[in-house]
């Protein structure tokens, strides 16, 4: 059996509800705010991700949702054998993510859908989690042979091309193989977003949230949620990991078979911050990871006082506004360099590698992993997929054509 927490931990409650009215007239219009907190137009007036690849580790990505299709090549399967034979995946957090990254839209001039924010790059699907619904679900999460999928999936997206690596996933203690992974990902060049969890809500007087991997791993970028305000949405993990944030609030995304789904967590955030890390990778191609990480960082809006805290790490992203930093940084050469780690028993330092400032963490180790999930985990572990803190299904746009 596995260690408790040692695998994919629980970072939210999935709840679904009835399609809202109305909402499946203007897909498009439900993405503007994010479009003009990201400054996305600006942004893509330099590059929308032309010839980079977004490696999504996640559950999934239907490669035939016509927001995506061409952009998707669905990759290995490291769940295989979880499910019974001929089980077909939901695959609907990772189509979600997909389309957050790298959707296109449909119809006249792509003007239909979900528009991702780097809608001319390539997604690489790399499944690493089984939904909760799936009937495989406490095989994978009990089962010791898939307890390094993360470490797997990370070095299988390397060797595929990957620019970079979207891990909208979380889970409460980290592994050897995963930090060996990371770096080696890094050696090459290769940016790593990743969820910095969900569970800021439950925080007991004012103690900073559980630490979640493999976001708090140095060298990955940990991206935390804001709400409409642009404050730190309260699920969203308030520590000393957090490096950025992004929307996190209400995010439309496309979902398997057509569909559409609005929803709220950090996958969303990151998926957001993947997208912009594949703009700058775009522009920029031979920027090592510390300097994206640079980028994203000093060009931050609506930045905490002082600069830094650990609810929104240096501020929001903005697209536009990491372009422009990016440029600044593209003639320096220096290359990442994969550092040595710590022994994973041991309190991680929650700072980045490269030029980031570093933040260290408080000394105690702060858990809070819950007796619900625990339970809903089978020894430790809940489906990816329940990142989400909230996801409503949005009807599908009725009478459109495809382009």
């Amino acid at each position: 059996m596995l260690r408790r927490g040692a695998t994919l931990a629980a970072a939210g409650v999935l709840l679904l509800a009835a399609p809202a009215p109305g909402w499946a007239d203007d897909v498009r219009g439900g993405q503007q705010q994010v479009i003009k907190t990201l400054a996305l137009t600006k942004a893509w007036r330099v590059t929308k991700g032309a010839g980079v690849t977004v490696a999504v580790l996640d559950s999934g990505v239907d490669p035939r949702h016509r927001d995506l299709v061409g952009s998707v090549r669905v990759g290995r399967d490291f769940t295989r054998g979880a499910n019974p034979p001929g089980t077909t995946p939901s695959r609907l957090h990772g189509t979600y993510m997909a389309s957050l990254i790298a959707g296109h839209g449909h119809g006249p001039d792509g003007k239909r859908g979900i528009i991702g924010v780097a809608p001319a790059a390539d997604v690489l699907s790399v499944r690493v989690i089984l939904e909760d619904e799936e009937p495989g679900f406490r095989e994978f999460n009990t089962a010791e042979r898939f307890e390094n999928v993360v470490a797997r999936g990370i070095r299988y997206a390397v060797d595929e091309g990957a620019d970079v690596i979207n891990m909208s996933i979380s889970k409460e203690l980290a592994t050897r193989e995963e930090r060996a992974a990371i770096r080696y990902a890094i050696s090459k060049g290769v940016v790593l977003v990743a969820a910095a969890g969900n569970e800021g809500d439950r925080q007991i007087d004012g103690s900073l949230a559980p630490y979640s991997y493999p976001a708090a791993f140095p060298g990955v970028v940990s991206v935390g949620a804001t709400d409409r305000r642009l404050l730190r949405a309260t699920f969203s993990n308030s520590n000393s990991s957090v490096l950025v944030a992004a929307p996190g609030v209400d995010i439309m995304g496309a979902g398997p078979g057509d569909e559409y789904w609005v929803g709220r967590g950090t996958s969303q955030a990151t998926a957001l911050v993947s997208g912009i890390a594949a703009l700058i990778k775009a522009k920029y191609p031979g920027m090592s990871p510390p300097f994206v990480a640079r980028a994203l960082a000093a060009s931050a809006t609506d930045r905490p006082p002082g600069g830094y805290d650990t609810a929104t790490g240096f501020g929001v992203v903005n697209a536009a506004k990491a372009l422009s930093a990016a440029a600044r940084l593209a003639g320096h050469t220096e290359t990442a360099k994969g550092e040595q780690v710590q022994d994973p028993d041991q309190p991680l330092a929650g700072g980045r590698s490269g030029p980031i400032k570093v933040i260290t963490r408080d000394d105690r180790r702060v858990t809070a992993f819950t007796a619900d999930a625990a339970a809903a985990a089978g020894g430790g572990l809940a489906s990816l997929a329940v990142i989400f803190v909230m996801v409503r299904r949005v009807r599908r746009e009725q009478g459109e054509q495809d382009a």
